[in-house]
């Protein structure tokens, strides 16, 4: 039903239906709004409670003790195993619906660097595919632990960054990422990928509808962390992923976009003007469209360890891989995008 332009739901949608967009929207939620609503919380309990302003000050303690702990922890993990496969997340994965796909069989006993490609707005596919146990993740890839690289702000949030901790999630420091690209996993695990979106928070900007623009030109570093330790890079591509969100495209210089621009370069978050639906319409709202996204895995692609790279080393092995993930799109495109001889990887 279409009222003044506004597409509504219709009365009689299924439970789990239902129960799918309340997952996917506590999820946008919290990935959107935990960092800002983990200060405002801890301000809160600080300033205007009696007893919780104590608890408060012991967590700043463990947050002291624990602020470069790279490892989950015992505790930390037995709530991850819980969180990776519970109801909640199997209902966002199943709102899209998410699926994994890969390509090629990896070595369970090799530290992967995987490149995935394009970020979207919030990479919601990355999250399905590699943060939780729903979609066969385990099972395609056995013996390796992954972890997902987000921006190094969201661990300096308090609260906040228990959840992030608790899902596994990586800072995008440079030492955080190099530790875990040349460190062994604990058991039960034999290898690590470490999956990393190398477009970071200012490919959000370029996220459209039907488009795939990346920025990898100017990112290099990720090559060099790679050499560095000899880790295979592996190119990931989540098609779909620009689908579920449209938003308003500030031209470059324009006030609003130098505006964007200065709060990421200050927060690291990017302020994006979004739009998907709402709980009872398709036509405008935060909770993503319901689009299907497919992460699919490449194969990799070696680098030799060079403890020292120069930087013509890093631009070498850089094209290379430019040119393996040109080769990777064009060759699966096809079985995911409508209209794919139109479609193709744009680099900004």
């Amino acid at each position: 039903m279409e009222i003044l332009g506004v597409k509504f739901a219709p009365l009689n949608v299924p439970l789990n239906r239902r129960l799918e967009t309340l997952a996917a929207a506590l999820w946008i939620l919290i990935f959107a709004f935990g960092y800002f609503a983990g200060y405002v919380l801890t301000a809160y309990f600080l300033f205007f409670t009696q007893t919780m302003r104590y608890f408060v000050l012991l967590y700043f303690v463990w947050m002291y003790y624990d602020w470069n702990k790279f490892n989950v922890g015992k505790i930390r993990r037995k709530f991850l195993q819980w969180i990776r496969s519970c109801a909640w997340n199997r209902y966002f994965c199943n709102y899209f619906p998410i699926k994994l796909v890969k390509t090629t069989d990896l070595d369970p006993n090799k530290l992967y660097l995987f490149c995935n490609f394009p970020h979207g707005t919030i990479p919601s596919g990355v999250y399905g595919a590699f943060g939780t146990d729903i979609i066969g993740r385990r099972e395609l890839f056995p013996g390796l632990e992954f972890r997902v690289v987000i921006l190094d702000q969201f661990f300096r949030s308090p609260l906040f960054r228990e959840y992030c901790r608790i899902n596994c999630a990586l800072g995008s420091s440079a030492e955080c990422i190099k530790q875990h690209l040349s460190t062994r996993p604990p058991p039960p695990y034999t290898g690590r990928a470490t999956v990393l979106i190398p477009g970071g928070a200012a490919e959000v900007f370029e996220s459209k509808p039907g488009t795939y623009r990346i920025l990898i030109k100017r990112r290099k570093g990720f090559v060099k962390l790679a050499l560095q330790n000899g880790n295979p890079l592996v190119p990931v591509c989540s098609f779909g992923e620009t689908d579920i969100f449209d938003q308003v495209i500030c031209p470059d210089g324009s006030y609003t976009r130098r505006l964007q621009e200065f709060i990421r370069k200050k927060s690291g978050i990017p302020l994006v003007l979004q739009n998907g639906r709402g709980f009872f319409q398709y036509t405008f709202g935060l909770i993503p469209r319901r689009k299907p996204i497919t992460v699919v895995v490449g194969s990799p692609m070696e680098l030799p360890k060079i403890e020292e790279p120069t930087r013509e080393q890093v631009g070498e092995y850089h094209e290379k891989f430019v040119n393996h993930l040109v080769n990777f799109f064009e060759n699966e495109k096809h079985k995911y995008i409508e209209n794919a001889d139109s479609v193709h990887l744009e680099f900004v």
